[in-house]
């Protein structure tokens, strides 16, 4: 499980673990100093999910 916290409306997570070898395979196509910055920001269109909010 990571370690997520919001602090000032950045949210950090700590010791992710995503398990998911096509997603792998195509990461590591790129050079390795991109790998934070591609991540990053596929992480951030997935949250774009979240902006509807909780619906019961």
């Amino acid at each position: 499980m990571a370690d997520v916290q919001i602090d000032d409306g950045i949210i950090k997570i700590l010791s992710l673990e995503v398990q998911d070898s096509k997603a792998a395979a195509v990461l590591a196509e790129y050079p390795q100093v991109r790998w934070a910055e591609i991540t990053r920001k596929a992480v951030k269109i997935g949250l774009g999910y979240l902006k509807g909010g909780e619906r019961a």
